[in-house]
């Protein structure tokens, strides 16, 4: 089904309660193809939450989310996921036991229509050759025999990116891809990302200002489960409401 002309997603007043408290307040957003969009917020604000409405690991209270135009309100995430909406999240969610190319291995097989599990594996050839695409886009083709308990946690945090792409997602959500990095760490991360993610449409939800600064077309400021800015960096940066509830910084 064709893109929307307004975004590849379309959020439309969507409300999330648990219990009297409502986590996400009448939320509209539109994300474009091939856009980053940031949501930045105060701990709390909704931001991780409106993720969850959108790949079906919590269900919308009210409201419609749209992708590519289809109906996804409250879909499972399975289904969700095979429609095409990746996910990160922000503790990293690899098969420690497995080696790196066989966490690429793992997801990139996962879109294959049919499954013989009686055919060896080195027979998949379209999967093989899909994995040894990803393991050289994320720079880890060096380390693609290491168990992956025994990467940097920078690395494993590319992974994780490159098996979410490996799903070959239209939509990519990433939940906080810095956590735990130094600020060293967390630019060095950054760069890998601008050679991975270039033309990939994604929603980023970031606490480190630098790398949304960095790598956000467009930013989107949640408060108290509601929408208070929308826009580009420098207009989000010097916003006066935004300066007061996240930024910190008020004009005397």
């Amino acid at each position: 089904m064709p893109e929307t002309n307004s975004g590849i997603l379309e959020i439309k007043n969507v409300n999330k309660s648990f219990g009297g408290l409502l986590a996400v307040n009448h939320v509209n957003l539109s994300v474009k193809k091939g856009e980053l969009h940031a949501l930045i917020g105060p701990n709390g604000a909704g931001k991780t939450t409106l993720l969850n409405l959108i790949n079906g690991i919590l269900h919308v209270s009210g409201g419609n989310i749209l992708f590519n135009g289809q109906e996804i309100t409250n879909l499972s995430p399975h289904r969700i996921s095979h429609i095409g909406i990746a996910r990160t999240l922000q503790i990293t969610s690899l098969f420690p036991g497995l080696t790196v190319h066989e966490n690429v291995w793992t997801a990139a097989q996962s879109r294959k229509k049919f499954f013989n599990p009686f055919l060896p594996a080195r027979r998949w050839r379209d999967v093989q050759e899909k994995t040894e695409a990803m393991l050289e886009l994320t720079g880890l083709k060096e380390k693609a025999s290491l168990i992956c308990s025994e990467l940097s946690y920078g690395d494993q945090r590319i992974l994780e990116m490159g098996i979410a792409l490996s799903t070959e997602p239209k939509l990519l959500l990433l939940d906080e891809p810095t956590a735990g990095l130094n600020s060293q760490e967390s630019m060095a991360l950054v760069k890998k990302m601008r050679t991975m993610l270039s033309g990939q449409t994604i929603i980023l939800v970031e606490h480190d200002m630098g790398v949304v600064m960095e790598l956000a077309d467009t930013i989107s400021v949640l408060h108290y489960g509601s929408i208070i800015a929308e826009g580009p960096p420098a207009k989000i940066k010097e916003n006066e409401e935004v300066k007061k509830v996240y930024l910190g910084t008020e004009d005397a």
